[in-house]
């Protein structure tokens, strides 16, 4: 097996952005055709994209707004542009198109990064009703020459007898399940021949990478989405996650399109190349980070630290909802304000609000403006800049249910 899927891993970055700078003209020019860009990209010109960060000229995608414009146009709301092979479920409902040609969901790059190849027989245990997870992997796995067992989920007992007959090489589902499967088969005296995984759907623990690992395992994990398809994975030098070359990710103040600093944790918003869902600044809803350089690996993409959360933070407080845009909007819109943070609390049974805001005017007193901009009155005090935590919370609930 070479040890890149194709030349596109390790372009220079001036060859990238160049091929994706036009992939985006491209995509912009066909979305512009389609019934759900009608409003956001009225006016638009391609031509007038000449970097990346030209993105930031279009306005961010939310499911919100997805969801809405399938309600009134079903099944896609009028953002899919092309034939489609099939209808995709997800929670909400939200409905995603797929294709099936040839790795239409680009997960082929991800398992080829696993180890996974020609000769391998991949036990596919993702869902294949409904939600496209399934079909997701075995295309991918497809793409690389490996055969599949389409074992979907649950059932333990007979995907332990089907492994071990059939002789699975490879595993693809969630992290926490290919323990249910090695548990079981030790339970009941089989040894199963899995020796490469592909993960994802949920938080794969160090420790448990290392319970695969003195198994004889290794797995690699990868972060995608139902609408996205995969949006980055790990290489074999488990440094964060690098970005797939079908997409182009952005990392931006939650509750904005405005890209945030290198390194600082912020929303993952994602542009997805395909013209036959051409999903433009497409808000994912998770919280990650830019990180610097490149793989140790060779593959020169840019590189995220993967899921560290949710950006979507809206809470009630006092009975009024706050909003993660209306924390962006305190900061905006005044020049000494670095950052803000909203924390929710409970005293004596009674909600409290607390704003922190970075600011060097240590003297200052920004109650009316917070009070104006949140319609809420809490405690306001300012702190210096570069205290708060780099966790991409702009709006903290420290309060307890239990």
């Amino acid at each position: 097996m070479t040890a890149f899927f194709d030349d596109l891993e390790t372009r220079s970055a001036d060859e990238r952005t160049d091929s994706q700078v036009s992939a985006l003209r491209a995509l912009i020019s066909r979305a512009a055709e389609l019934p759900g860009y009608a409003d956001s990209l009225s006016g638009a010109d391609p031509e007038d994209i000449n970097s990346l960060s030209d993105l930031t000229k279009l306005p961010v995608l939310r499911k919100s707004e997805l969801g809405r414009a399938q309600a009134a146009h079903p099944p896609f709301g009028g953002f899919s542009g092309g034939a489609f092979d099939y209808v995709f479920q997800s929670p909400g409902p939200l409905y995603e198109p797929g294709r099936l040609a040839h790795d239409w969901w680009r997960f082929g790059r991800f398992i080829h990064a696993a180890g996974i190849g020609r000769g391998d027989i991949v036990q596919n245990c993702f869902a294949y009703h409904l939600t496209p997870a399934g079909a997701m992997f075995e295309s991918g796995a497809r793409a690389v020459g490996a055969a599949v067992l389409p074992a979907g989920t649950g059932q333990t007992d007979l995907q332990v007898a089907a492994a071990a007959q059939v002789g699975t090489t490879a595993y693809a589902g969630t992290p926490d399940y290919l323990k249910v499967l090695l548990d079981r088969a030790d339970e009941q005296g089989i040894s199963l021949s899995f020796s490469r995984a592909a993960v994802g759907g949920g938080a794969l623990f160090p420790a448990m990478r290392q319970e695969y690992a003195d198994r004889g395992i290794s797995c690699l994990q990868c972060y995608g989405t139902a609408d996205l398809g995969n949006i980055a994975y790990e290489s074999p030098a488990m440094e964060g996650m690098i970005a797939d070359e079908g997409v182009i990710i952005e990392i931006v103040t939650p509750g904005t399109g405005d890209p945030v600093p290198e390194g600082q944790v912020g929303e993952v918003v994602v542009t997805a190349l395909n013209p036959d869902y051409p999903l433009i600044r497409f808000a994912t809803g998770d919280l990650s980070a830019v990180m610097p350089g490149i793989s140790p690996c060779g593959r020169t993409n840019m590189r995220i630290r993967g899921w560290m959360g949710r950006a979507d933070q809206t809470t009630k407080i006092k009975g009024m909802f706050v909003r993660p845009e209306q924390v962006a909007q305190l900061v905006a819109s005044h020049a000494d304000i670095r950052r803000a943070r909203v924390i929710a609390d409970r005293a004596e049974s009674t909600d409290t609000m607390e704003v922190l805001i970075e600011s060097a005017q240590s003297a200052s007193d920004y109650s009316d403006h917070v009070q104006a901009l949140l319609k809420l009155r809490g405690k306001v005090r300012v702190v210096k800049p570069g205290s708060l935590p780099n966790d991409g919370l702009v709006i903290e609930d420290r309060r307890s249910y239990d």
